[in-house]
């Protein structure tokens, strides 16, 4: 059974860093890309980045990029999110995923696997 793990959130303040990993477990094959969602109260859940098994990135519009990096350690099965200058429109819960294909993609349905997300709220 596929399983993603996320942990790293937490309260922070704004202009902190916060490291997101997200561990994989149970897939039999081993390329395929991942990526990273958030939701926000009220808010419909929003693509965040993704990056594919060779390490190839795809960036939000505008939100994040220059601010979040998203990276992979095939190794470990773990992808991560380093949020830098974070600010209080980040607060979200940041979900993993992962899709069927080595292929990046802003769209949920790319993705066939989630994990239970991990609450990031930052403060004024």
């Amino acid at each position: 059974q596929v399983q993603l793990v996320e942990s790293g959130g937490g309260l922070v303040q704004a202009g902190d860093s916060l490291r997101l990993s997200c561990a994989a477990s149970g897939r039999t094959d081993s390329r395929y890309a991942m990526a990273w969602f958030r939701q926000a109260p009220g808010k419909e859940r929003e693509f965040v980045a993704a990056v594919t098994y060779s390490g190839r990135t795809l960036y939000s519009v505008d939100s994040v990029k220059g601010r979040f990096t998203i990276s992979r350690d095939n190794t470990k099965s773990t992808m991560y999110l380093q949020m830098n200058s974070l600010k209080p429109e980040d607060t979200a819960v940041y979900y993993c995923a992962s899709g069927q294909f080595d292929l990046l993609s802003s769209n949920k349905v790319s993705y066939n696997y989630w994990g239970q997300g991990t609450q990031v709220t930052v403060s004024s």
